[in-house]
């Protein structure tokens, strides 16, 4: 018995060591989704350019778009910026999530000093859409299809390697479809 306890330590080391090893192999943009296959959770929310509109789910009907989560606190999110921009220049719908923000005259600002991609932003300052979405944080990236259902989500950055290989080629899918 006595040298039964001197194993359990190295029984426990070895348990962990596989679970980090293990974790050195798992894609952080992979993290899934408990909303894939279900529709954009339902909001009525103001929107950054005008505080007197408000904004539902229902904007998301009749064609394959991008919700976009960004914050003007969020480094990532001005790195991706430039690209969203351009993706809008050639007709990809984005709405967006401004998450979190604690002044909305700072989104405002970001927005026109850097172009404004989105068809639409939203405010969440409490995150409340962000928590029905399950966001961990921004940027992240969801590809709606036309009946407004949750079909693919990306954590982190989207740039021209991200579109290429894997938004890109489920929105032209989903517009098939």
């Amino acid at each position: 018995m006595q040298r039964l306890k001197l194993f359990i330590p190295l029984a426990v080391f070895a348990v962990l060591a596989l679970l980090f090893w293990r974790g050195l192999y798992l894609d952080p943009s992979e993290m899934p989704s408990s909303r894939l296959g279900d529709p954009v959770p339902a909001f009525s929310l103001r929107t950054v350019r005008d505080a007197d509109v408000r904004i539902t789910e229902d904007i998301f009907q009749g064609e394959v778009s991008l919700l976009n989560v960004w914050g003007t606190w969020c480094a990532a999110c001005r790195i991706e910026h430039p690209f969203l921009v351009e993706l809008a220049e050639q007709g990809m719908p984005i709405y967006g999530v401004n998450y979190k923000d604690p002044q909305i005259s700072d989104a405002q600002q970001w927005l026109e000093r850097l172009h404004d991609p989105y068809r639409l932003s939203v405010v969440d300052q409490d995150g409340r859409l962000g928590m029905d979405l399950g966001v961990f944080g921004a940027p992240e990236t969801y590809v709606v299809d036309k009946q407004g259902i949750i079909r693919y989500r990306h954590v982190g950055v989207v740039d021209q390697r991200v579109w290429d290989e894997k938004l890109g080629p489920l929105v032209e899918q989903l517009r098939g479809e």
